[in-house]
Order: structure tokens, then C-alpha cells, then sequence
């Protein structure tokens, strides 16, 4: 027999997971390297939409400091876009009854 109580409790699960998913679009994540040559800024769905780099970055004698700053930067910046995003995610994996969310 089909259990409705849980078809919908299932369909306004799936509702809340795109409004959250819809918000995480909105959210920027920004990280900027230590020498502040390097800022990224990440959105809540973990896609790239800025990357600013200075002037004195460029400079050939700095390319491998500048490789290391991406690095280190975009690593940051994605880490803080997955925090966000779990902690949005929190109220609806709860939902499930997943232990430990």
C-alpha cells in the first residue's frame, strides 16, 4: 500500500533541497592569499566567478610564488563553499534521519 504521509514528507524534502540549492547560487565565498596577489571568490555551489590577481603577481620572477597562491587560495575558497553549503544542507539531511548531520 502506498504511504502518502511519506510521498510527501519526500516532496517537501525535495522542495527545500532547491531552494537551497537555488540560495547556495547567491552565496560568495571569497579567499585571498596570505601576499595578497591572489583573491577567488567561489559561489555556494562551488563554481569559480572571480578570480583577481595583482599587478606585481605577474611579474616572472614571482611564478612559482603565484602558483603556490592559486593553489593555496582556491583550495581555501572551495573548503569555506563546502562548509556553506553542508551547513544549509544540515536541516534537510536531518530531515532524512541521517545520524550525524
Amino acid at each position: 500500500m502506498v504511504d502518502f504521509g511519506k510521498m510527501k514528507d519526500l516532496y517537501e524534502l525535495q522542495k527545500k533541497a532547491r531552494a537551497v540549492q537555488k540560495e547556495l547560487k547567491d552565496v560568495e565565498v571569497e579567499a585571498s592569499s596570505n601576499d595578497g596577489w591572489v583573491t577567488v571568490v567561489f559561489n555556494g555551489e562551488q563554481h569559480l566567478t572571480e578570480v583577481t590577481l595583482l599587478e606585481e603577481a605577474l611579474q616572472p620572477e614571482n611564478k612559482r610564488e603565484l602558483e603556490k597562491d592559486l593553489k593555496n587560495t582556491i583550495s581555501q575558497a572551495i573548503s569555506r563553499a563546502q562548509a556553506v553549503a553542508a551547513e544549509k544542507m544540515k536541516d534537510i539531511a536531518g530531515g532524512l534521519g541521517i545520524p550525524g548531520l
